[in-house]
């Protein structure tokens, strides 16, 4: 029987959402926080670090925001998991983090069973989205951008490859080829890999 618990590095620049989130997830079974950052650079530092299966992200942060943070996760650790966490935040900043790779938004103020089961969801590589955000997100859908690695894999998709495959060309793991895939699936509002190629064709973002 795997009991392994969920990973969770906390990255928000207030001390009292970090500690309030903690102590909310240490209360679950399945989880485990196993770090904390107050910025966006130490997001990424201790990403690398820890290897966490979720980065819960704040989108405004200082040094390095939430944005950038996550793009450089989903490339640099692509068997992590980003769910963005944020206030308010402009739909710029909620379409730019999905296009960044976030496969989940919720609200800072969404019930607490609300947030543990967007972790658990987003560890699933579920998408995520509280309700009033999820007519913001169709602007990132309809203004994609795909990450140079994402047009590689895409690319190598339309080309016929299995995941396994596409796994030892980039050398990184067959969850990591998956959750590249999820992310570009979400950005192209694609269902399939067929689909997802056929949209970013159409779209302009990948040539064959």
């Amino acid at each position: 029987m795997n009991t392994a618990k969920i990973t969770v590095l906390i990255a928000d620049d207030h001390n009292i959402v970090r500690t309030g989130l903690k102590a909310l997830l240490e209360m679950e079974s399945d989880l485990s926080v196993v770090g904390e950052a107050s910025d966006g650079k130490q997001a990424v530092a201790e990403t690398l670090r820890l290897k966490p299966n979720v980065v819960v992200m704040d989108i405004s942060m200082p040094v390095m925001d939430g944005i950038e943070a996550t793009e450089r996760i989903i490339c640099n650790a692509p068997d992590t998991r980003v769910l963005a966490l944020t206030s308010f935040s402009s739909d710029e900043d909620v379409a730019r983090i999905i296009s960044a790779g976030a496969i989940g938004i919720v609200m800072k103020d969404s019930d607490n069973d609300d947030i543990v089961a967007s972790i658990r969801k987003t560890a699933a590589g579920e998408t995520v989205l509280s309700p009033e955000l999820k007519r913001i997100s169709q602007t990132a859908i309809e203004t994609p951008k795909l990450t140079p690695r994402q047009k590689e894999i895409l690319h190598s998709v339309t080309r016929g490859l299995s995941n396994q495959d596409i796994a030892k060309q980039f050398g990184i793991s067959v969850d990591g080829v998956k959750n590249h895939l999820r992310a570009i699936f979400l950005k192209l509002g694609a269902a399939t890999r067929a689909e997802a190629g056929a949209i970013a064709l159409r779209k302009h973002l990948l040539k064959l």
